[in-house]
């Protein structure tokens, strides 16, 4: 970091609160301002006279709650630095101040980011944040789906448990066809609460197939280095690609192992010396898809990821130490295919740009 002093902000959707701080954490001055991008421009123009041209400004990440005053700063050339929230609760909770408001949340995940300087910086990557709107949409989607064939096959059992369809078979046309032309021959309330439900699981259906025809291809477009890993799937690449965020703002793959939860961290006292873990934090998302691949990559006789884990187990780790070995080697893949995939679109644009 270039910059020796740092901007925070916490707030609500109709507010920002922002902190500025020296570089050993003293607050200088605070300022609350409207949740707009006039509102954001004020806070610039305010910082500028509290410390100067050289900023950085660390926003707890709030995901939607902070992404238009990222992109805000971003755009205004501004270096911006997301903090988790749990760093910001911790400082809050040996800070020498009591109570919770926006302005000690403010000031909690200003000190945090001075604590931790390693921590990515926020870019602004479109191509990220359309697919990842997208799959995030299509997870609402798939969760809402759950929940209503999950009540359907109550309703199912209630009417006739022999009639119950076959496990995760509801998602297809032809038992969804299959169900519905024998709801259509019963009478009573719950027929008709089942049929209501059914249709419903029918157009999430279709409306999740659709969001997922975009995501492919924007996978196939975007990362198709990622997308020709083995194991690794146009969805699960899409939500690499999303949640990574730029891959270019980790100055490491090591730095983005911890951002996913697959660093390992140690567990050890006394006669259990070099024993680690995985991290139960970081971005679960992230964790989820690279366990996806790893699982997949396992089960694949002949990969290079199944070579790798056999190796693990020969040298007498647990199937479970030795998956978390193959999920820590394949996030210094992913994160090669990233940053290539990414060097390419850039790289693309350039001659348009020019």
């Amino acid at each position: 970091m270039t910059s020796s002093s740092s901007n925070e902000v916490s707030g609500h959707p109709g507010a920002v609160q922002f902190v500025a701080v020296d570089e050993v954490g003293k607050q200088i001055g605070q300022l609350t301002v409207a949740a707009t991008s006039a509102g954001h421009a004020k806070a610039l123009r305010w910082a500028r006279t509290q410390l100067g041209e050289e900023l950085t400004w660390a926003v707890e990440d709030c995901r939607h709650l902070s992404a238009r005053l990222e992109r805000d700063l971003l755009s205004a050339g501004q270096q911006v630095v997301r903090v988790p929230p749990k760093m910001m609760a911790e400082q809050r909770r040996i800070a020498r101040t009591r109570g919770k408001s926006d302005p000690i949340d403010a000031l909690a995940v200003a000190r945090a980011y001075l604590r931790e300087p390693d921590l990515p910086v926020a870019s602004h990557d479109e191509v990220s944040r359309e697919v990842k709107l997208l799959v995030d949409r299509r997870d609402a989607l798939v969760a809402t789906r759950t929940r209503t064939i999950n009540s359907l096959l109550w309703r199912v059992h209630e009417l006739d448990p022999r009639r119950a369809p076959k496990p995760r078979s509801l998602d297809l046309a032809k038992h969804q066809q299959l169900l519905r032309a024998w709801l259509g021959t019963l009478s009573g309330v719950v027929a008709e609460m089942a049929l209501d439900e059914l249709d419903d699981a029918i157009s999430l259906t279709a409306r999740i197939k659709t969001f997922e025809r975009r995501i492919r291809q924007l996978a196939r477009q975007h990362a198709p280095s990622l997308v020709a890993m083995p194991g690794c799937g146009e969805l699960s690449a899409a939500k690499l690609l999303g949640e990574s965020a730029g891959i270019s703002r980790f100055h490491s793959e090591a730095a983005f192992a911890r951002h996913g939860g697959l660093a390992p961290i140690p567990v050890w006292s006394g006669s259990t010396a070099g024993r680690v873990r995985m991290t139960r934090s970081g971005n679960r998302q992230i964790n989820c898809a690279i366990h996806r691949i790893a699982i997949t990559q396992q089960r694949m006789p002949g990969s290079l990821g199944r070579a790798y884990y056999d190796k693990k187990i020969a040298e007498g780790k647990t199937k479970t130490e030795a998956l978390g070995c193959l999920k820590r080697r394949l996030v210094r893949v992913i994160f090669n295919h990233l940053t290539t995939d990414q060097t390419n679109r850039q790289t693309a644009t350039l001659p348009t740009a020019a």
